[in-house]
């Protein structure tokens, strides 16, 4: 079985309590299939940067329900799921990603700075700075 992520708009016109009914029957529409919910997020209520037109519904949508959820089912089944996602009617947009599985990282090599002893540092006198720098000005003039 591959791990996929389904993310999905619903309709913002209709309540809290239908919006969860749907994200049931979307659950629902995977168990059939015989997938395995791994992770489902609650609904989240946004506003759309464009109105959404959907052939089923009267109006306009400039809202709606963001929800998604990780599952796992077999690739062939998938096209069922699609099938099944279309024909309800109060879902505006889906989409289906494959998750990739994530490589083990190894612990970094933790390099250590290197520590410069406080106070043993040689001081040098502003006066030996200037005279260094005239010394080498002179040479360059030469």
């Amino acid at each position: 079985m591959k791990t996929y992520e389904l993310t999905y708009l619903i309709a913002g016109d209709i309540s809290g309590e239908t919006a969860k009914e749907i994200q049931g029957k979307v659950a629902s529409f995977i168990q059939e299939e015989g997938g395995v919910l791994l992770e489902e997020n609650s609904l989240l209520k946004r506003k759309l940067a464009y109105p959404i037109k959907k052939s089923t519904l009267p109006t306009q949508q400039s809202q709606a329900y963001l929800a998604f959820l990780n599952f796992q089912i077999q690739p062939e089944n998938l096209t069922n799921l699609e099938k099944k996602l279309k024909a309800e009617g109060q879902i505006l947009r889906y989409l289906i990603l494959v998750k990739k599985k994530v490589k083990a990282i190894p612990e970094a090599v933790k390099i250590s700075p290197k520590k410069v002893p406080v106070g043993k540092e040689k001081k040098v006198e502003l006066k030996e700075i200037e005279k260094k720098l005239e010394e080498i000005l002179s040479d360059e003039l030469k």
